[in-house]
């Protein structure tokens, strides 16, 4: 069923290991300058993304809904957003379009002023994959982004994670004119979920009217290793295989951002541990930085856990700006960076 194996994923993150076995943000070096030239007061992360004003260059990654424990957490996460007047996003919405018992798990968040929402519907979902599953057209988008107020919709390209668990959507074709359907009306995020972004995506994506692109790049949590573990505990040896083969499968955070940049806005999600990690993010290209896996374990204790977590985040990035000379995120956009280790075999340059 859908609810558990949306309730499945929330544990396995929680207490499994499922991240990537490189991290490289770490490859990313900022120059110290001694002398900022300015007092850390200062500093201004105040950003402009979509159409909207935040108050930091920080998402919220859509983690979860349609679950007991996913309406808690976003309830969570969204009473963080609106006290930071950070950005928003749900879990695939897919449960709740088939079962409207479901919707509150996510309209919770309408609840609460949130400067940017996003809502979230699959890529595999928008054309037939048999089943019985009517795809999701225009009207489901709209309806989607009706229940949580969205600003957005995102549209996720999980392919690697449909490969890798049993009740996998593998059917591909015609999905670019989906998208460029739903382009037409609506205001779409193409929303990568782990793999990566490539250039030549990119711009088949920005041909089809997509307003932005979340990279969602290798190095964060692989939803392949997650899948390892319900392979695991379901016996299903062939997706076991698949999952610990393709665990570390994609394109780099960073190398992502670099070739999305295509002319549209971008969000950097995969990986990113703290401030400085956003900073990074920041002078590689990124319009914003996605947060998932570093507020789930927040998210399951308390609103406040989850706004300590972001505001430690934010300090760490107000810290990265004043020791490198940056009064706001416009001039941390146009700092160097040194890269270092994995990351020069990409031979991807700002």
């Amino acid at each position: 069923m859908i609810v558990n194996r949306k309730e499945e994923h929330l544990r396995i993150c929680l207490e499994r290991d499922v991240t990537g076995r490189y991290n490289y943000w770490d490859d990313l070096r900022f120059i110290h300058q001694s002398v900022p030239g300015f007092d850390m007061e200062d500093i201004d992360i105040a950003i402009d993304v979509f159409g909207k004003r935040l108050k930091a260059p920080f998402i919220i990654s859509g983690m979860t809904g349609g679950c007991e424990s996913g309406k808690a957490v976003n309830e969570n996460l969204a009473v963080a957003a609106e006290e930071l007047g950070i950005g928003m996003g749900v879990g695939s919405q897919r449960a709740a379009l088939e079962k409207p018992e479901l919707v509150d798990s996510y309209s919770v968040i309408l609840d609460y002023e949130i400067p940017l929402v996003y809502a979230n519907i699959g890529a595999p979902q928008l054309i037939p994959q048999g089943g019985g599953h009517k795809p999701i057209d225009i009207e489901a988008g709209k309806q989607a982004m009706e229940m949580v107020g969205a600003d957005l919709l995102a549209i996720h390209l999980n392919y690697l994670q449909e490969i890798a668990q049993p009740e996998g959507d593998l059917k591909a074709r015609g999905v670019i004119e989906a998208i460029t359907e739903l382009s037409s009306e609506l205001p779409i995020l193409a929303k990568e979920t782990g793999a990566g972004m490539s250039r030549k995506t990119a711009i088949r994506l920005k041909d089809a009217g997509v307003r932005g692109i979340d990279v969602g790049g290798a190095g964060g949590t692989s939803f392949s290793a997650v899948e390892v573990y319900r392979a695991m505990e379901a016996g299903d040896v062939l997706r076991e295989r698949l999952g610990r083969t393709f665990w570390n499968w994609g394109i780099p955070t960073p190398v992502s951002v670099r070739l999305a940049r295509v002319g549209l806005q971008i969000i950097a999600t995969g990986g990113l541990r703290n401030g400085l990690d956003l900073a990074r993010a920041i002078a590689v290209g990124a319009d914003a930085g996605g947060f998932a896996c570093q507020l789930l374990s927040p998210a399951m204790e308390s609103p406040e856990a989850v706004v300590k977590e972001i505001e430690l985040i934010l300090e760490e990035l107000k810290v990265v700006m004043f020791l490198t000379g940056a009064r706001n995120i416009n001039e941390l956009r146009n700092m160097r960076l040194i890269e270092a280790g994995r990351i020069k075999d990409w031979g991807i340059r700002k």
